[in-house]
């Protein structure tokens, strides 16, 4: 499957693993990148020399590309980027921030790169600074999104009709048909999060997994809009996230609200908040990466020859 995002990625299928903090390491990227997709280690809250580690982890389990994600605001952003450099990466992803900041260094360095964006604004300025592609994410996604709530479905077109570089679609993507969809409105690839948590291979906590399978279609939320909005599964820890928002409480208090309960057990599913987005819906059972990459791609091409024959 050649296009302009497998390229860039030099993956055999146009299918990023979205980056997500400390839970996408070497493992799942080396898993994701052996299965034919493009595997993405989160340096968000990695000191370097675990982010080292991860790096070469994951290359130890496989010969493929895979590639790190660099949030721009974070503090650590150009000592990920160095060490990326140093350990021979060829493609990143960035968010949360000016990727002017970076490119620079990334074009000086051969390296080439995606940088996350949430608006149509966002996508004609990381243009404008040289990235090679953006990954345009909607509301559906989980974790961070736009303060915007733009969804996947009206964002990607608007986007496409709006740069000339590459787009990979993001936001409620988790099987065959999303695929073909994005492709539908112009993407060149997709990236995907929530379906890689309900995987064999990632680390998370079976409740956790067990969460998502259970999550219906209405299963998630935006919690903490007034401040760094992130869409989780719905329970106890969500809708106090949400009241404390709501109530005015500032971003250290919901911060402090927040680590506490993340020091409780990994069996509670009520009183910890799991991102995940709205495709949760969707996820019936855990699957090996393989196996998921094979029936989406298997998928895809069934609903692409039907509608082929519709049309």
């Amino acid at each position: 499957m050649k296009n302009r995002v497998a390229e860039i990625l030099g993956s055999e299928y146009p299918i990023i693993q979205g980056a997500m903090r400390l839970i996408t390491m070497g493992e799942i990227a080396a898993a994701v990148s052996r299965s034919g997709g493009f595997g993405v280690i989160a340096s968000s809250g990695l000191e370097g020399e675990r982010l080292r580690a991860e790096i070469r982890k994951a290359r130890s389990l496989t010969d493929k590309p895979f590639g790190i994600n660099i949030p721009i605001y974070r503090p650590n952003a150009l000592e990920a980027l160095e060490i990326a450099i140093e350990e021979g990466v060829k493609t990143i992803t960035t968010s949360a921030g000016d990727p002017g900041k970076l490119i620079k260094r990334v074009k000086e360095a051969g390296i080439r790169m995606l940088q996350v964006v949430a608006t149509v604004e966002m996508a004609k300025k990381a243009e404008g600074v040289g990235v090679e592609a953006v990954i345009a994410i909607g509301a559906e996604g989980g974790g961070h999104v736009g303060r915007d709530e733009i969804a996947t479905m009206v964002l990607i077109p608007q986007v496409v009709d709006t740069v000339k570089i590459p787009v990979v679609a993001a936001g409620g993507i988790g099987d065959g048909r999303g695929w073909v969809a994005a492709f539908a409105l112009g993407a060149e690839g997709i990236q995907m999060g929530t379906r890689f948590l309900a995987t064999k291979e990632c680390s998370i906590p079976i409740a956790y997994k067990q969460a998502i399978l259970d999550a219906k279609d209405h299963g998630t939320l935006i919690a903490a809009r007034q401040g760094y909005p992130i869409r989780v599964l719905k329970n106890k820890a969500a809708l106090a996230v949400r009241n404390l928002d709501e109530s005015g409480a500032s971003q250290n208090e919901i911060n402090a609200y927040v680590d506490a309960i993340s020091k409780g057990s990994d069996d509670d599913r009520e009183n910890k908040l799991m991102s995940a987005g709205q495709v949760a819906g969707l996820i019936q059972r855990i699957m090996t990466v393989d196996e998921l990459i094979l029936d989406m791609v298997a998928e895809a091409r069934k609903v692409a020859q039907n509608l082929g024959k519709t049309f």
